[in-house]
């Protein structure tokens, strides 16, 4: 079937939020946390565009996404192409979507529908159905079974959106009364059921559990007592559990991991090992592998989220940034960030985190001798973009100040080297060994 080549006079327009953890769906909250509830948030508006697309394909109509928060670059990374991208204006919801209309009646079209992203039982027939509907009548809307409407379409600019109580479950009795008094022909489609709250999660819902963990942060331990308490305070947050795999630890890495109250597990010697028990032992939907000299930034819950929101990107990291604070190791940082950015191989001791599903897929971290996480992160891009957050780690400088500066530098470029050729980690370890106990340099 040919597509008809009207996407200039019927316009949809779907009405969204960038999701932001803490900042949408904030009734959810309670009950899915921040992060739970913003990624709620994505997968219907997901599920919204791609209904709209399915209808647009056949009928060609023109899809303009208008959002509240991010901007453009975001949301063409997050949503892809062939959409009409449109900043909401300035007011409540009914001065924004009256501007929304009035811009795309300004624009040329005369058939324009407006819809929101909360009603998971969308289908595509119930736009072909409020098209269809706007041939005889000058409004359409979609009752919703709180009080509201999922949607409203009009044929030409109508004052329906001065006086209405939003929010209320008066809504849709002020807007029908609005048209009566103006003499408008009104038709109205089958109620639906909005998604705000934890009641209508439930019913919509059945079974599915509420209240998991968004992240699942991975911390492989051994005889790390010194540090292990500091790195687990700066992975603490709402929306993520901690899982801290040892390896055999001799010293009270695992007592002061404890107390902390995270899940602390055991695992055979080897941080490849110790990382996938820690990935099969995991909840969340995201896993964030973390050493146990590293801390995590403030906020990085939202920047892992912001990273992983591109449905092209298989996996992530944060920048690098270590505790010493000299010139020669901010040089070394600078040289690990460009390396991450641009060769897309960074380490594990920046915080790498990966769908769960994903990391499944590629069969979790080889158990190989050396440069375990490299060798992931090769796998991983093949399975989408390799992404840096907009956030620094703060690593240990521990490892560059036992074997100096440019020796810790030189075995670390050695290893990224052969791992970017394709070298087998069974040929780069004993390289790297004897590279240690050559005569140490320092800067």
């Amino acid at each position: 079937m040919g597509v008809r080549k009207n996407s200039v006079q019927e316009r949809l327009i779907i009405f969204c939020r960038y999701p932001i953890p803490g900042r949408v769906k904030t009734r959810l909250i309670p009950a899915l946390g921040p992060a739970g509830a913003a990624d709620l948030q994505r997968l219907l508006t997901e599920k919204t565009l791609a209904t709209a697309r399915e209808f647009a394909l056949l009928r060609g109509v023109g899809i303009e996404v208008s959002f509240e928060e991010g901007d453009k670059r975001k949301i063409r990374r997050w949503l892809g192409s062939g959409l009409i991208l449109s900043p909401q204006g300035p007011g409540d919801l009914g001065e924004r979507m009256h501007s929304a209309f009035l811009q795309a009646f300004r624009n040329g079209a005369n058939h324009v529908v407006l819809v929101g992203t909360d009603i998971p039982n969308l289908r595509a027939n119930q736009f072909k159905q409020a098209f269809s509907a706007l041939k005889d009548n000058d409004l359409v809307l979609g009752p919703s079974t709180d009080g509201g409407y999922w949607l409203i379409g009009l044929r030409r600019p109508a004052a329906l959106f001065e006086g209405i109580n939003w929010g209320t479950k008066e809504v849709l009795e002020e807007t029908i009364a609005l048209t009566r008094r103006q003499g408008l022909r009104a038709h109205i489609l089958d109620p639906l059921s909005d998604l705000d709250t934890p009641e209508d999660f439930k019913r919509l819902w059945p079974g599915r559990d509420m209240r998991r963990p968004y992240i699942s942060t991975i911390i492989p331990t051994l005889n790390e007592e010194t540090n292990i308490e500091a790195t687990i305070l700066s992975a603490q947050h709402e929306d993520v559990e901690i899982i801290v795999v040892d390896g055999g630890s001799s010293d009270h890495t695992v007592a002061r991991a404890a107390r902390t109250g995270v899940r602390v597990e055991s695992s055979p010697r080897g941080r490849a090992l110790q990382q996938n028990r820690g990935a099969e032992l995991a909840e969340g939907s995201v896993l964030l592998f973390l050493h146990a000299d590293t801390h995590l930034p403030d906020s990085y819950v939202t920047h892992v989220f912001d990273t992983l929101i591109d449905p092209m990107t298989s996996a992530g990291a944060f920048r690098f940034r270590s505790d010493l604070n000299c010139p020669a190791m901010k040089g070394i940082a600078f040289l690990a960030n460009f390396r991450s950015r641009f060769l897309k191989l960074p380490y594990g001791d920046q915080g790498l985190f990966v769908r769960k599903p994903v990391f499944d897929r590629v069969g979790g971290f080889p158990d190989v001798p050396i440069a375990e996480d490299l060798f992931l992160v090769r796998r991983l891009a093949k399975h989408g973009r390799i992404r840096i957050a907009s956030a620094d780690v703060t690593t240990s400088a521990r490892r560059w100040l036992v074997l100096g500066l440019l020796r810790t530098t030189l075995i670390n470029q050695l290893i990224v080297a052969g791992c970017y050729l394709g070298v087998s980690p069974h040929t780069l370890a004993p390289l790297e060994r004897n590279f240690r106990h050559f005569k140490q340099f320092k800067l």
